[in-house]
């Protein structure tokens, strides 16, 4: 079993237990009461690199990186710093994250709010939703072509972005098979958990100037950050090398300088 096949067995077993918690129904319900969500790309789109900082606490690969007692704060200070949109890793087992994660966020930062995790299932679009997210993961890796557009396509019903994630150029095809107008390319394999920086550079060429594109993982600072710029990231995801140090919103700030010179 690979890595990601087991982080998302374990997503299973999670979701089980929380859909015996909360019904789906009451979910809708809840969302159907909601006010609009905002709307990333127009900042995504605009000139310079825009970032997407994540609140995370660890990872597969590096183990723990950071404690976060208040990501509520954390995020403040990622918006002070002029992140276009804030990540928040819900995923309990590998991440350490949790929905609640992401409604204190949601009740700091009027920042767009990105819900990162392993999505296959309809239910948790509503969760993130509910919770206060304005964009949603959908990994291409994880998912068959019925489920990626069947989630793709949910995810718009409700309002949600859709971050759809590749790691290779078959699942690039993929993602833009199903109309994804917002395409990551994650130099990090999710089945190895190895990180190959060239991995964008050779996918940017596949996705059309119309796609914005994000970059994810490889981001250590700002030298990084010029690269994928200079190989035609609009977005770069950056988490590890925003919690680990003492500044986030002078990192944030620097890694939007870096970018814009291209």
């Amino acid at each position: 079993m690979s890595v990601l096949d087991d982080i998302v067995a374990g997503v299973r077993e999670d979701l089980a237990g929380r859909r015996e918690l909360v019904a789906e129904d009451a979910l809708l319900a809840r969302v159907e009461q909601l006010p609009a969500t905002r709307d990333p790309m127009p900042a995504f789109r605009g000139p310079g690199l825009s970032v997407i900082a994540e609140v995370k606490r660890r990872s597969p690969s590096r183990g723990e990186l950071a404690e976060i007692p208040d990501p509520a704060a954390l995020a403040r200070a990622y918006a002070d710093g002029g992140a276009a949109a804030i990540s928040v890793l819900t995923e309990q087992r590998r991440f350490n994250g949790s929905l609640e994660d992401l409604v204190a966020v949601r009740a700091a930062v009027d920042t767009p709010l990105l819900r990162k995790d392993f999505v296959v299932t309809d239910y948790q679009l509503l969760e993130a939703r509910a919770a206060g997210a304005d964009l949603v993961l959908l990994i291409v890796a994880a998912l068959d072509d019925t489920e990626l557009r069947r989630l793709h396509d949910r995810a718009a019903d409700l309002g949600l972005t859709p971050l759809v994630e590749t790691h290779d150029a078959d699942e690039v095809h993929r993602a833009l098979a199903v109309g994804a107008r917002l395409v990551g390319v994650n130099a990090r394999n999710l089945r190895t958990l190895a990180v190959d920086p060239d991995t964008f550079g050779r996918l940017a060429e596949l996705i059309p100037d119309d796609v914005v594109k994000v970059a994810e993982s490889g981001v250590g600072g700002p030298e990084d950050a010029a690269r994928y710029a200079r190989e035609g990231a609009d977005v770069v995801l950056v988490g590890e090398a925003l919690v680990s140090q003492g500044e986030p919103a002078a990192a944030v700030a620097g890694i939007r300088a870096a970018g814009a010179v291209r």
